[in-house]
């Protein structure tokens, strides 16, 4: 650590001597003065570091380095895409004539069709390998061209024809997503270094954070200036461009195993079902993802419209709003990532799941759009640990040699209870209104983090592993 010197305000307080204990005065060199050309080599080298995750990366191999830097940037516009879909997605629908019912029909079909595609994207990587090229063809080609489809759409479409083939774009959309998450998940643990992914994901995080707070703005802007459906098509034209951007980072990362050796075959879900039982660890940690999300989706298709037609909210406000959530998160993310790399992961998603489940209980008591600043700022803050953390644990306890089907199976079981929640949320939202959804969600999601609390571990133990290699 280097010890601070006093500034004054025109700049260092001392800028010719130190004084020290005994008084003496010892002269410091003036700092040589670099040529342009050498201050932008130095700014270029600075740059590089910062985007290969900090200056911690130097001790790394150039190959790795550059796989860090193109995943850094992969992210930064990934999240281009999922800030819009993400905040304007259901709203688009409705503005398309979709119904509350339809928005539940919407997020349960996703999920289901996700829950059906994550087991086979996990026996294609343990069959074929060739991860990264499973990630570019479906969750990165297939996925933009369905964006693209979703601009056109209006063009061709109306009423609710227009509304169930938007339905069936994003379930496609959704589902080859899904079918390339165990490639993207086991090449990700493979690119990131133990000891420094808490590091590393939240530098990364807070350029996804930066990116999809400005992307959602200006799509609101663009919304509210464009009109309806006009607006979110251009607003889903930018995500596609994002897209693009991202495939194209993706694209040039080298994959260190692009060839695992081929795993021998199963017969049956017999040995798979009774690995996950013997894992006592990641047993837990699905039965808390099952109950955590199933509470998270009866209430997260409804904020924005109730925020919209309950609370009159203009899609500016949405914007805006969106990106507060997104701001809060970037001094949290600086955080978060010493301290996961110095905690582990298990403490942090402790903390932020016992104060998650108030945000849905505020949003009955919110009068007005602007309320919802102070509920999306703790949600920035909370969110951005809790879903940092969540990856780092689900690498640290999935058995390396199986990564890609463990993740397989825990995003099966999230899927599910995703699609179940939408589908419970539809129908109490069109019985019970919009503040009994988000009072469940409370409920259900302080339940799964008593359970996390109670059951989840850290790391497993021996004896837990699966038995089959």
């Amino acid at each position: 650590m280097h010890r601070a010197v006093p500034v004054g305000r025109h700049g260092p307080a001392f800028p010719e001597r130190i004084i020290v204990a005994d008084h003496t005065a010892t002269p410091i060199p003036p700092s040589p003065i670099l040529p342009p050309a050498d201050r932008l080599s130095q700014l270029r080298s600075e740059a590089a570091l910062i985007s290969a995750g900090g200056h911690w990366v130097g001790e790394l191999s150039q190959a790795v380095q550059r796989n860090l830097r193109w995943f850094w940037f992969d992210g930064a516009f990934a999240l281009g895409i999922d800030s819009i879909v993400n905040t304007y997605l259901v709203l688009y629908a409705v503005a398309l004539g979709a119904s509350s019912a339809q928005i539940g029909l919407l997020g349960a079909l996703s999920g289901l069709g996700a829950a059906l595609t994550l087991l086979p994207g996990a026996l294609l990587v343990e069959r074929i390998g060739r991860r990264k090229e499973i990630t570019l063809a479906a969750g990165g080609a297939v996925g933009r061209i369905m964006i693209l489809l979703l601009v056109l759409l209006p063009f061709a479409l109306q009423g609710q024809t227009a509304v169930y083939l938007f339905i069936g774009l994003v379930v496609v959309r959704d589902a080859f997503g899904s079918l390339s998450l165990p490639a993207w998940t086991s090449l990700a643990a493979d690119i990131v270094p133990l000891g420094q992914r808490g590091r590393y994901f939240a530098s990364r995080n807070i350029a996804m954070t930066i990116t999809g707070m400005v992307t959602a703005f200006l799509a609101g802007v663009i919304i509210n200036q464009s009109g309806s459906p006009s607006g979110y098509q251009w607003a889903f034209l930018m995500a596609f461009g994002c897209g693009a951007a991202s495939w194209f980072c993706f694209s040039r990362i080298k994959d260190p195993v692009p060839r695992p050796p081929p795993r021998p075959a199963r017969a049956g879900s017999a040995p798979l079902l009774g690995g996950i039982f013997a894992h006592k660890p990641f047993l837990a940690l699905c039965v808390h993802s099952a109950v955590w999300n199933f509470a998270l989706n009866v209430a997260g298709p409804f904020f924005n419209i109730y925020l919209v037609h309950d609370l009159r909210a203009t899609m500016i406000q949405v914007g805006i709003l969106t990106a507060a959530t997104s701001l809060a998160s970037l001094p949290a993310l600086r955080v978060f990532g010493p301290l996961s790399d110095r905690w582990g992961p298990r403490r942090i998603i402790l903390i932020t799941s016992l104060l998650i489940p108030i945000l849905p209980i505020a949003w009955i008591f919110v009068p007005s759009p602007w309320y919802v600043l102070a509920i999306n700022l703790a949600s920035g803050v909370l969110w951005s640990g809790f879903s940092m953390c969540v990856l780092n644990l689900l690498l640290q306890i999935s058995p390396e040699a199986e990564r890609a089907r463990f993740t397989a199976v825990h995003q099966i079981i999230v899927a599910v209870s995703l699609a179940l929640g939408a589908a419970f949320g539809g129908w109490v939202v069109t019985a019970f209104g919009y503040k009994a959804v988000f009072a469940i969600s409370g409920i259900g999601r302080l339940v799964a983090a008593l359970i996390f609390a109670r059951y989840v571990t850290e790391r497993p133990q021996e004896s837990a592993a699966p038995a089959h290699g």
